[in-house]
């Protein structure tokens, strides 16, 4: 007896999920006979826009073996213009916006052999099925992994960085060079998001003024923010000469499991691979956390010391002589223009100010008034 219809069009037919299960199980497909299967809702509470469900599929199935169980996990992925959170982009941006965010990377990189050629100490889920549902949306079907955390002290850190600059500089890596959905570059995001909605907001009075902002952000911040701004088409400038390396491009901390030996990491949520500005995973490795409440922002000096030298380390292993004081520039760079820019908590304006939100907003004023000492240090 089966009952996945809570998958809706990401579902596939008995004998797909038959050939799945035997591949994951390790016997023929002729071999294994589907007994039932279930499906499930993942759990997960921070919003993705690209993402229109996560499921476990579950069941059983009589095999050579005798009947075994198996887990199957489903992501279907799709074009933002799908998500509610797309109607708040203004009618003549919307275009522009749906492109400038890629859907069909991660399905890309599941039909593709990059599993079989990252560096010792990095891993994937194995693929099981990737499924094209329509012209903007795919289902990837995976095997199941652990979705333990690592433990993320400052060696767990510098490990990931270390691990993140081999893969960046990999020439086995490289080759896999058919992945992304489109050549993405930095000034992309200076004419889409942050031209549009993020400089725009920094630039307002009423934000400003508004209580939960007022009272994390001081006037010497917002003037340094705003001096910042005006020289956002220089930044961007900077950072697209910078030397473009692989980037699993949302390398935080939720993107990295704990793998199967000690000191290794399971990659998930491949959605932004693309090539850039060398040192550019080290940006979400550093704040990922610390944006959703995980760890204090009082972190970030050290950990950010601890893996920039790690992750040239990593570059080093993999041949590649890029100079440690172009790594930290592209990194600051990378951290206001991606991070302390945005950092105002545009997101809640809305919403009645609580403890919890006023945590949240002095918080992203540290980030912010970190990436801005940052980019000064490396002036």
């Amino acid at each position: 007896m089966s009952n996945r219809s809570l998958l809706g069009p990401a579902d596939v037919d008995d004998v797909e999920l038959a050939r799945m299960v035997a591949d994951l199980l390790g016997h023929e497909p002729g071999e294994v006979h589907l007994l039932e299967s279930t499906a499930e809702e993942f759990p997960y509470e921070l919003p993705a826009i690209t993402t229109a469900g996560r499921f476990w599929v579950r069941g059983s199935a009589r095999t050579p073996s005798g009947d075994e169980h198996f887990r199957i996990f489903v992501k279907h992925v799709q074009s933002w213009s799908r998500s509610p959170l797309f109607e708040a982009v203004p009618e003549p941006f919307r275009a522009s916006a749906e492109a400038q965010v890629p859907w069909r990377t991660e399905p890309l990189v599941y039909r593709s052999g990059l599993r079989d050629l990252l560096p010792d100490g990095l891993h994937m889920p194995r693929s099981l099925g990737v499924v094209d549902l329509d012209d903007k949306s795919a289902a990837v079907w995976l095997e199941e992994v652990t979705t333990e955390r690592p433990a993320w002290d400052l060696a767990g850190y510098s490990r990931a960085a270390y691990l993140l600059g081999r893969l960046a500089a990999s020439a086995a890596v490289a080759s896999v060079d058919d992945v992304w959905e489109r050549d993405w570059r930095v000034r992309d995001y200076l004419d889409g998001r942050l031209g549009v909605q993020v400089l725009p907001l920094l630039r307002s009075d009423d934000v400003w003024q508004h209580p939960l902002v007022a009272g994390a952000f001081d006037d010497q911040l917002r003037d340094r923010l705003l001096v910042a701004a005006d020289r956002a088409e220089a930044i961007v400038e900077e950072l697209s000469a910078m030397p473009h390396l692989l980037s699993h491009g949302d390398a935080c901390p939720n993107n990295l499991l704990a793998g199967p030996e000690p000191d290794s990491f399971t990659l998930i949520d491949f959605g932004f691979w693309n090539p850039a500005p060398v040192g550019f995973d080290l940006g979400q490795l550093l704040v990922g956390d610390v944006q959703i409440g995980q760890r204090s922002p009082t972190l970030l000096a050290p950990t950010e010391s601890a893996i920039v030298p790690s992750y040239v380390e990593g570059l080093r292993a993999e041949a590649s002589q890029i100079p440690e004081d172009v790594v930290r520039r592209a990194h600051a760079l990378h951290l206001l223009l991606f991070t302390g820019y945005s950092a105002l908590p545009f997101d809640h304006l809305g919403s009645p100010i609580t403890p919890e939100l006023e945590q949240v907003a002095r918080d992203r004023a540290a980030v912010a008034a970190f990436s801005l000492d940052l980019l000064d240090a490396t002036d």
